[in-house]
């Protein structure tokens, strides 16, 4: 079996509709796909209808979270999207998003940067309006040469010159909410250095005891010594180990199935799971 538990599509800050990322799932060889995208669910009914032959589709979410005023992505699976307090925050984030996202145009704009609103939301298909989108429509103004050279503190990296805050959960609060809904959280990318994005061990801690159901360890931002020792560290927390591509599309080439889970582990994250209607076949 072959499990990716971690992908976007351009219901939110992916480049491909849903039902082109499951059919390049199950051509890349996948078997279980979990779409992902940013605070929102709004792909997964495309998803689901367009599923082909031989691919399961775990329904999931990449909840944006802060802690200690640093960014932080709690993966959620298997929960009831309608459940009245995660529907309420998730309109919440996707409302601020919006917000968040025109004032960096406008703080573009005074820095110079021909971009608009209509540029940037004429990027973004779905609900989930966020950075790469600026970041591509910074690109097609001429302003910068890829959109990586946009996640700078020249542009619109955290702290950057035209950055903007935005709401978002403590990461407690996400598991909290996700749990309720009869779902389970695994925490993305803990060590995805080279974004400038590290989360404590200390932080893991406090997180498992708040009900973290598992670590995204292999993923391909991480570097193999860290792999390794959040490997050790879920065995210390009894936490489940996953493996993802996080695949955006064109913007990370295209590499569902570049990282993947064990079956062990998606079992004990589909045993954690109570939403009868939402219970996959296990492996």
């Amino acid at each position: 079996m072959r499990i990716d538990l971690h992908s976007h599509s351009d219901a939110s800050d992916g480049t491909r509709p849903p039902a082109e990322v499951v059919r390049r799932a199950r051509a890349n060889g996948l078997d279980v796909l979990a779409l992902t995208d940013h605070d929102t669910v709004a792909g997964w009914d495309e998803a689901a209808g367009a599923l082909p032959d031989g691919l399961t589709l775990v329904p999931g979410i990449e909840l944006s979270c802060r802690q200690d005023g640093r960014s932080l992505h709690m993966l959620g699976y298997l929960f009831d999207p309608d459940a009245p307090d995660l529907a309420a925050e998730l309109a919440r984030i996707r409302d601020d998003r919006v917000i968040r996202a025109r004032a960096m145009v406008d703080r573009l704009r005074e820095l110079g940067v021909a971009v608009t609103w209509d540029m940037v939301r004429s990027l973004a298909r779905g609900e989930a309006v966020g950075r790469p989108h600026i970041a591509r429509a910074m690109v097609a103004a001429g302003a910068i040469r890829d959109t990586d050279e946009a996640f700078t503190p020249r542009w619109i990296a955290q702290g950057g010159r035209a950055y903007a805050e935005r709401y978002a959960l403590e990461p407690e609060r996400a598991i909290g909410l996700v749990r309720a809904a009869g779902g389970v959280c695994v925490l993305a990318h803990p060590r995805a250095r080279r974004r400038g994005y590290v989360v404590a061990d200390e932080a893991v801690e406090r997180l498992a005891a708040a009900g973290l159901a598992g670590v995204e360890a292999d993923h391909p931002d991480h570097a193999p010594e860290d792999r390794a020792h959040l490997r050790d560290l879920a065995s210390a927390l009894d936490l489940a180990v996953t493996g993802s591509s996080d695949d955006h599309g064109d913007l990370t080439g295209d590499r569902l199935g570049a990282e993947t889970t064990a079956p062990a582990d998606y079992e004990r994250l589909l045993a954690g799971a109570v939403r009868d209607d939402l219970r996959l076949p296990e492996t």
